[in-house]
């Protein structure tokens, strides 16, 4: 592949860890302007070269880092404006409800009843942990999110309009960041969930149908089911009736998700996902055609205990598959401490889904020995690009990693790279792009990246520490050429 070579121009320092970044219309204007949400809580615009406040919502926002040390993957985590926001107003948000925390799903107490580890590994030979299932969901969860439509009124004070969806989350992370997008195929809001976090899919979620953890949802915003405090809620079939036929699920299997985003081809969009991994392999998948499934059928089929025709439903493959491999778990070597050996987590789910899964588009890896690739800890966004500014990347696929799995030292740095659509459904293979930007003894961790309107111009957000805790050490950038 091409070796690219990009600039990084600062738009705005020193703010907070940005989770989106994306451009819209404000109604009444006719300019294209940056918006940028952060993980606190804030949502800010670029006006004029000046950075304006949008919305701040950091008391709406649950406490973060508290149990982390700083590190958190809870929060702000997604924004998406209307099409029609330039005439409408209207825009919605995806975040973690304040006072809302709990012991998580696996609290130590219950981890010691059941006699297993606080933190959560499979082991192939204990079958209980293969079959762990999630008790007491009312009492023994992390914490609550919720999707939320928003209006900019008239007098341009933003306030919000009613809760679309209240989710009871088992456990901190997996939230994912840029988790909500429109569908530029559809028009509908598609909201990305994870798993529901610890390792390894405790409870196999991100498979079970009627789970709303590990699935890409279109939500039908026109629909008004009139609820104004919906239930909250961890399955589909728990929701109301009128709130379940707003819903259509387009995939499961997702680990940790980056959001979704749409290229447009000819008369048909492209659709990019990246599922983050877990010891082994970062990946990213591409699919044009869909079988979307409406909420109410999955539920019946629930009801009725019938199985569900899912040909043509997109199915990523977690957590028997991760990525190109199945599942693993990774163990030093006693005989040799500089091997690891890998053994298949979850073998029978590896096979069952093994014919279901979508293979990827291409897939990088936490170790790897070959000299121009790099090993990755985390995958932070997906984008096309249809620009003709930086001619070697129109229409490829641009990727972030949170940062390099590599025995450097400091300064920590993410990774840049990109990889092309293959028309002949093999694994692609995919190029770093190269920056001049010089970050000094800074740290600079790639925590997200967005597009324009169009498509043709990038951003990059970085942020000096992994600790959300350690405040406005965030720099966005556009991508030059």
């Amino acid at each position: 592949m091409i070796k690219v070579k990009v600039s990084l121009r600062p738009i705005v320092s020193n703010i907070n860890l940005p989770t989106v970044l994306k451009t819209t219309i404000l109604p009444g204007d006719s300019v294209e302007r940056l918006f940028i949400a952060t993980q606190v809580g804030e949502i800010f615009y670029i006006g004029n070269g000046v950075v304006r406040t949008f919305l701040d919502i950091r008391p709406r926002i649950i406490k973060l880092g508290a149990a982390g040390g700083g590190y958190d993957e809870r929060g702000l985590l997604g924004l998406a404006f209307h099409p029609q926001f330039n005439y409408n107003g209207l825009f919605y948000v995806h975040y973690s409800v304040a006072g809302t925390q709990g012991p998580g799903a696996l609290p130590d107490t219950e981890a010691a009843r059941q006699g297993l580890p606080e933190f959560f590994n499979p082991d192939p030979c204990d079958p209980r942990t293969l079959n762990l299932k999630w008790i007491n969901r009312e009492i023994r969860y992390d914490h609550i999110d919720t999707v939320e439509e928003w209006i900019l009124q008239s007098n341009g004070q933003p306030q919000k309009r009613r809760t679309l969806l209240y989710l009871r989350r088992p456990f901190f992370n997996h939230n994912g960041v840029n988790s909500l997008n429109f569908s530029s195929e559809t028009g509908k809001l598609v909201l990305t969930t994870g798993d529901g976090g610890s390792g390894y899919d405790p409870f196999n979620l991100s498979q079970d149908d009627m789970e709303i953890s590990g699935k890409i949802i279109e939500i039908d915003v026109n629909k008004n089911p009139f609820i104004n405090n919906p239930p909250v809620v961890t399955r589909f079939h728990e929701l109301p009736v009128p709130i379940q036929e707003t819903l259509t699920v387009i995939a499961k299997g997702v680990r940790n998700i980056p959001g979704i985003s749409f290229q447009r081809i000819y008369n048909q969009y492209i659709k990019y996902v990246g599922n983050v991994g877990q010891d082994l392999a970062e990946s990213i998948f591409s699919f044009v055609h869909y079988k979307p499934i409406p909420v109410t059928q999955l539920v019946q089929a629930s009801v009725m205990n019938s199985e569900l025709d899912q040909e043509g439903f997109i199915n990523f493959g977690w957590r028997g598959w991760e990525g190109a491999f199945p599942t693993s778990l990774i163990r030093g070597c006693s005989t040799n401490p500089t091997l690891d050996e890998q053994t298949i987590a979850y073998y029978d789910e590896a096979v069952k889904t093994s014919v279901r899964r979508l293979p990827p588009l291409t897939s990088y890896f936490h170790q790897d020995p070959r000299p121009d690739k790099f090993g990755g800890t985390a995958l932070t966004g997906v984008q096309p690009y249809m620009g003709n500014g930086i001619p070697d990347l129109t229409g490829s696929v641009v990727f972030t990693d949170f940062a390099r799995n590599e025995a450097s030292g400091p300064p920590v740095s993410g990774v840049l790279a990109y990889t092309r659509v293959r028309t002949d459904g093999k694994l692609n293979d995919f190029s770093i792009i190269e920056t001049d930007y010089n970050f000094g003894t800074q740290s600079a961790y790639y925590a997200s990246l967005g597009t324009n309107l169009d498509q043709t111009r990038l951003y990059l957000g970085v942020y000096g520490s992994m600790n959300v805790t350690d405040f406005n050490q965030g720099t966005v950038f556009e991508i030059v050429p």
